[in-house]
């Protein structure tokens, strides 16, 4: 299992940099008024949390897959990634979009486990398809044309996508879980030896 280790960077707010007061009156801030500690890790680079945020926002609220499907793609890719804290911070969205936790922990087992939906596995698949190959096999593509628009295929590949960077900022910067966020213990990553 993966221990989380200390964090790396400090968690920043607007008394550290008046540039964060506007980015965190938009909405950054968990339920005791700070902002969430992905957001004010983030503060550490305000121009960067200032652009990644545009992008952001879209797919997490403007995107145009349903919610139930984004939040299971953000579920897949968190677990793929190994990382904790967008996996924890997910399964509250997840649970709040009707997903029950019986999938939430079906989510760890991937596309091929009992009891998904035709479409729920094909979402699946198309995570871990652009986790593992950076591309949606041509069945894949098939499948999802059938069912999706060409603006929802296009945001599925986004949200992976988005999600995949998210999870390599928390990871590298071994962002603390926020209060309230279910934790869970991560399988080991395989890691190639470094050579010179």
């Amino acid at each position: 299992m993966t221990s989380p280790g200390e964090a790396r960077l400090p968690v920043r707010g607007p008394e550290d940099d008046p540039r964060l007061a506007e980015l965190f009156a938009k909405g950054l801030n968990g339920p005791d008024g700070r902002p969430l500690n992905i957001f004010g890790t983030l503060g550490n680079h305000p121009d960067l949390l200032r652009r990644w945020l545009v992008f952001a926002a879209h797919v997490l609220s403007k995107n145009t897959l349903n919610p139930r499907d984004r939040e299971l793609l953000i579920l897949r890719t968190g677990w793929n990634c190994r990382s904790r804290y967008e996996w924890g911070q997910h399964v509250v969205i997840a649970r709040e979009c009707g997903i029950s936790d019986a999938e939430i922990e079906r989510v760890k087992a991937g596309p091929s486990a009992d009891g998904w939906s035709a479409d729920d596995q094909l979402l699946l698949t198309a995570a871990d398809e652009l986790h593992t190959t950076s591309s949606l096999g041509d069945a894949t593509w098939a499948g999802l044309a059938r069912h999706l628009s060409t603006e929802q295929v296009l945001d599925l590949v986004a949200t992976v996508g988005n999600y995949h960077l998210v999870a390599m900022f928390l990871n590298s910067t071994r962002v603390e879980l926020d209060a309230g966020v279910p934790t869970v213990e991560m399988p080991t990553v395989e890691r190639p030896p470094v050579t010179s």
